[in-house]
């Protein structure tokens, strides 16, 4: 007799070799693997593995008790009753429309032409909005944020983002931002409030705000460490979303044509 190969015999019996058991049930193995295709769309390509020790036990539990309500439901016999059968008939329906439209969204071929041709004419949408990169200290008093300005005014550089980063975490009251140093990260001009954008873009790179920026939060010091001018994007980096939406729109064409053929070919009565 043959000898079968590791690899081989985890291909026939359908098991994955790098699968983890997670738990029993009533002496069957769960692995991850199973738990990971039950829950794909909720999980998003996470692995529930990567996952924290309560939220993984959670996830595995509901799987459990889905294995469970689905045992007791085989118990009952619900195979048998007419309602399933219903059921059953219509997801076989579904599943073979959502297999016919699938072939046909799948024999639509990209066209590099028709995309650039997309690109070209429609550069407007592809645009980058001007963006800054920030720092901030938030404050109530105003006097406390000129003080913080007084203690900065004289710090250029590295000493000045370092002094600034320290004081975040010392001073602002803004905890999201305050534990990284008050960074910001890259915004945009419209997501921030209107006194804060306004400083923002319109100070110079590596310095701070010489007064203190009022808003509804608190009075703001800022630190604009750089910045991007709009810009559009290459074609490259929107190529795959234009195939995308060249290829949808074809599809929506090609279904409706479908549709209005098949409709002609057939006899319809209302009654």
């Amino acid at each position: 007799m043959k000898k079968i190969s590791l690899v081989a015999a985890a291909l026939l019996t359908g098991l994955s070799l790098n699968a983890a058991v997670v738990a029993t049930l009533d002496g069957n193995n769960i692995s991850d693997t199973e738990v990971n295709e039950f829950f794909a769309p909720m999980l998003r390509g996470a692995k529930i593995t990567d996952l924290p020790a309560e939220q993984k036990k959670a996830i595995i539990d509901q799987y459990i008790i889905q294995q469970l309500v689905l045992k007791d439901a085989k118990a009952q016999k619900i195979e048998s009753d007419p309602l399933y059968k219903e059921e059953l008939e219509r997801a076989k329906e579904a599943i073979m429309v959502n297999i016919y439209q699938k072939k046909i969204f799948d024999s639509i071929k990209n066209n590099d032409s028709k995309a650039k041709k997309y690109y070209e004419s429609n550069k407007d949408k592809f645009t980058k909005p001007a963006q800054v990169k920030a720092r901030h200290i938030l404050v109530t008093d105003e006097k406390e944020a000129k003080d913080i300005i007084a203690q900065l005014n004289k710090l250029s550089g590295k000493a000045l983002t370092d002094k600034f980063a320290q004081l975040a975490k010392e001073k602002s009251i803004d905890k999201g931002s305050s534990a990284q140093g008050g960074d910001l990260g890259w915004f945009a001009e419209s997501t921030m409030v209107k006194p804060f954008a306004d400083a923002a873009f319109s100070m110079k790179k590596g310095t701070i705000s010489k007064t203190p920026v009022k808003s509804d939060f608190g009075y703001h010091i800022i630190l604009k460490e750089d910045a991007r001018a709009k810009s559009t994007m290459s074609y490259n980096e929107v190529k795959a979303g234009i195939e995308g939406t060249i290829k949808m729109e074809e599809f929506k064409e090609l279904m409706t044509k479908k549709a209005e053929d098949l409709r002609k070919k057939a006899k319809v009565e209302y009654k």
